[in-house]
């Protein structure tokens, strides 16, 4: 079995190429000038430093005086976070594609893979990695191994990533003040680092899940292949019946066991938790400190439901990017009605183990989450 790892190719998947793909495929950003892109830039890292304070006293995770290690933020372009996300998928994904390799002597999709070859799924992870580089505003690496250029966290810590370009284009495609989105995108993204240094065991519970997940993985490597050259091909123009509303299942959809599905249900509250909390402190600061915040949030939430195109919708619904805008308007409602019920004090009791975190059932049941920790705990 070649190794996943050193030159970034293995029999499965040609990291390499994939960046390489996704860094020449990726839209442009929007024009700026080289002194406008030098103060968003500086922009971003005022807001991001300003959000620590803000969202450390809104959600009383951490502690005063007991403020954890930090980890770095980064602003980045769109081939920045490229390269970021094909280190942390390879980090995640390392002991499914050895597993998958290793079935590929005698076994029914051995025929498929020898054909597509780790070259060929590189240049399709390649062509999808551009389409989402476009699209993240930013994001908490939780997972995220430290490189030459990327730096992460101490002691397993991740990063954040504010992807300029894509924060740029959507506050001039919505039209909102620039300083008052760019503080409002970073309050939710320090929202995400926050819950992760101030848990210290959610990082290796959520890795624990996820590796749990793929270790139970029983899909044939070349249905998972076939699924990836059909997001390719969507994504392509390749497949027009795509846009007649009929995508392919999405690669979520592939899970067959009914060990998986239980932990993906776990998974998804989990999600939704931390989505919805970031949505509900975003929102729960923004008054205090974004003039703007009700027009932001109502043009955004308007972008957010209609996507870009049919196009769009299908690459949605076959890369499970539906089931995450779900996880925002769920997460948020299991928040809200926990924090009006027993404060934002109460609410953090599900911080306190693994044991506290909401089932799925109850993200959207919040009054069974409240029986359940707050009734007992107090019985």
């Amino acid at each position: 079995m070649t190794s996943i790892g050193g030159a970034g190719t293995s029999g499965m998947v040609d990291w390499n190429l994939a960046v390489a793909t996704a860094t020449r495929l990726v839209r442009p950003g929007p024009e700026v000038s080289r002194d406008e892109a030098r103060e968003v830039v500086a922009e971003l890292r005022k807001h991001a430093k300003a959000s620590e304070e803000h969202v450390r006293a809104y959600t009383r995770m951490i502690p005063e005086g007991m403020e954890p290690h930090d980890t770095p933020v980064l602003v980045v372009d769109r081939a920045g976070w490229i390269k970021a996300n094909v280190a942390g998928f390879r980090e995640l994904l390392t002991p499914l594609l050895g597993k998958m390799q290793d079935r590929r002597s005698g076994n029914a999709g051995s025929a498929v893979l020898g054909a597509v070859g780790g070259k060929v799924t590189g240049v399709e992870l390649g062509m999808l990695l551009s389409f989402l580089a476009s699209r993240i505003l930013g994001q908490y690496e939780t997972f995220a191994p430290a490189t030459r250029d990327l730096p992460a966290g101490g002691n397993g810590g991740g990063r954040l990533l504010l992807v300029a370009p894509n924060i740029v284009h959507v506050e001039r495609e919505l039209e909102v003040n620039p300083h008052d989105f760019r503080l409002w995108v970073c309050l939710h993204e320090e929202t995400h680092r926050t819950q992760f240094t101030a848990v210290p065991w959610l990082r290796d519970h959520l890795q624990g899940e996820i590796q749990s997940f793929l270790a139970a993985t029983d899909v044939d490597p070349g249905t998972v292949v076939e699924r990836l050259r059909e997001a390719a091909q969507t994504l392509a123009g390749g497949r027009p019946e795509a846009e007649e509303g009929e995508p392919a299942p999405s690669l979520v959809e592939l899970v067959q066991t009914p060990e998986q599905r239980e932990i993906l249900g776990r998974l998804t509250a989990v999600m939704s938790l931390l989505e919805g909390h970031a949505d509900y402190v975003m929102d729960g600061v923004g008054p205090q400190v974004v003039p703007s915040v009700a027009e932001i949030r109502e043009k955004f939430q308007q972008r957010r439901a209609r996507g870009a195109s049919r196009l769009d919708l299908a690459l949605r619904k076959l890369l499970g990017l539906d089931a995450k805008l779900r996880q925002y308007r769920d997460g948020e409602r299991f928040v809200r009605a926990v924090v009006d019920q027993v404060g934002m004090d109460g609410f953090n009791r599900v911080w306190t183990s693994p044991n506290t975190l909401p089932t799925k059932t109850e993200i959207a049941a919040p009054a069974d989450w409240i029986a359940r920790v707050h009734r007992k705990a107090d019985s």
